[in-house]
């Protein structure tokens, strides 16, 4: 394995796995959550959750890849032999994570170009669902595919497709080094100029006001950790597999910081833009912010069409940079998504890179088309929430678990990554991953599960929440444990020093 692929630099690393955490849920997610958990009070559990979850695990996943150097799969088969199928799970998560994600980079390719003449007119609403989406009346109806989302979802594929044939250093690398950076100035520019527009410190005072009320509840805290959980890429098995690229001296748990901050700070910069652009919209319609606030697909589709129509000077200027800002976070984050089953696919199955991505690549692609169906929404609405919630969740708990208490491999971990790193791991990092993030996630997935066999997920039929959401969520660790009773090719499983 000394002829594995390497990064061609510590910035390219960096870049590559801060470009993965950044992603769509940086822009449309972050600032609704803080919104809604106590605002300026709730970068206190945030901060709390970073450093003794978010972190700690970036340093985890960084030396489990960097000193069994493979992916996740073959890094978890390192460690003891019947755990292949935890890394196995966590690529299939990845898999299906990548057909859906996909179809979002889709919609706001679409939406960059309608931006040139604000083709979504006054109603952005019916426009999205009924003029773009072509949305279904009823959930599980395929209705036929949409050619207006499904011809973007092919230029999506063709970008990552060809930047993973590429290869890490020439494909990964250089797309990041591009793509990040790009996408960091065109948001610095939307939120200079959302800041200066009326209502904007109405905005930002709705963001940053501390509710202190709320910081006893538990269900803040609770959603700091499960920001700070989904936001870094964690459990996806993708930094498993980027700090397995990573050359024999790197500095792990710097990196990890690094990654973890720049990330943060994308987010608090995606906040300040989005309330300050809220603000304005209040302002312009007569309402008060919270009237206004929303997140997911409705903030960045709905909402956001409606500022940009608001906006005094250069409407179509501004709905290109956002909707163009979306398109590369996206970008930057289902390249990672899905070299970490090419990575998979490679070693277990002994073929070429080229012939990995076109099968693991391929196949993603095809899948993907379901999503870009008239039903597609209501499909990626369901697949996503029980993937993340019973499958990225779960896996990280049974990571943490199967790491700390079972193979009790801390010690072996920690001693790897401080001879090599500038800051030294101690206590904290071993208590906040055998105790903190075991209790935390062991709590949110009581929770869920509780909350999900109490009523269905989004008001959803039950063979429908049955079929695209429970199955999903089983499948992936059924088809984990089936990958990882094939035999490994023997240079695969030769012993790392």
């Amino acid at each position: 394995m000394e002829n594995r692929q390497q990064w061609g630099t510590r910035a390219g690393f960096i870049l590559a796995a801060a470009g993965s955490a950044i992603g769509l849920g940086n822009i449309w997610r972050f600032p609704a959550v803080a919104y809604e958990n106590g605002g300026g009070a709730f970068f206190l559990p945030y901060l709390f959750a970073l450093l003794t979850a978010g972190i700690p695990i970036l340093v985890l996943e960084f030396t489990i890849g960097h000193k069994y150097r493979g992916s996740a799969p073959l890094s978890f088969l390192r460690i003891n032999k019947k755990a292949e199928w935890i890394g196995w799970w966590q690529v299939l998560i990845s898999f299906v994570i990548s057909t859906y994600y996909a179809v979002i980079i889709a919609w706001a390719m679409s939406y960059t170009v309608f931006s040139f003449n604000l083709k979504w007119g006054s109603d952005t609403e019916k426009f999205l669902f009924g003029n773009y989406l072509k949305l279904a009346e009823t959930p599980g109806q395929f209705g036929g595919i949409v050619p207006g989302v499904f011809i973007p979802l092919i230029l999506v594929w063709a970008v990552t497709l060809i930047v993973l044939f590429n290869g890490v250093k020439k494909g990964i690398e250089t797309a990041n080094k591009i793509f990040l950076p790009t996408l960091v100035v065109l948001f610095l520019i939307i939120v200079i100029r959302a800041v200066t527009l009326d209502g904007a410190a109405t905005g930002l005072n709705t963001f940053f006001k501390p509710n202190w009320d709320r910081i006893m509840d538990g269900k803040v805290w609770i959603a700091a950790y499960s920001q700070i959980f989904f936001s870094l890429s964690i459990a996806f098995a993708i930094m498993i597999t980027y700090s397995s690229y990573l050359p024999k001296k790197s500095d792990l748990t710097n990196n990890a910081f690094i990654t973890g901050f720049a990330n943060s700070s994308f987010e608090l910069l995606a906040g300040i833009g989005v309330f300050s652009v809220l603000g304005f919209l209040a302002q312009q319609q007569g309402k008060t912010v919270e009237e206004v606030v929303s997140g997911g697909v409705g903030l960045a589709f709905v909402v956001f069409p409606q500022i940009i129509n608001e906006f005094p000077a250069f409407n179509q200027f501004f709905g290109v940079l956002f909707f163009l800002s979306l398109t590369l976070a996206g970008l930057t984050s289902l390249i990672s998504i899905s070299e970490t089953y090419v990575a998979g696919i490679q070693e277990k199955f002994g073929v070429s890179r080229h012939k990995a991505v076109a099968i693991g690549g391929g196949l993603a692609a095809i899948l993907s088309i379901l999503f870009a169906s008239k039903g597609g929404l209501y499909f990626l609405d369901t697949v996503d929430y029980f993937i993340n919630t019973f499958g990225v969740a779960l896996a990280g708990l049974v990571e943490v678990i199967f790491i700390a208490w079972i193979v009790r491999e801390l010690n072996h971990l920690q001693t790897h990554a401080n001879a090599i790193s500038d800051i030294m791991l101690g206590a904290w990092w071993k208590i906040c991953l055998s105790v903190i993030t075991p209790l935390v996630l062991g709590y949110m997935m009581f929770d869920n599960i509780r909350t999900n066999i109490a009523e269905n997920y989004g008001g959803y039929e039950t063979w429908f929440v049955t079929v695209f959401g429970w199955i999903i969520a089983a499948l992936v660790v059924l088809v984990g444990w089936m990958f990882s009773a094939k035999r490994w090719p023997a240079v695969a499983t030769a012993k790392v020093d």
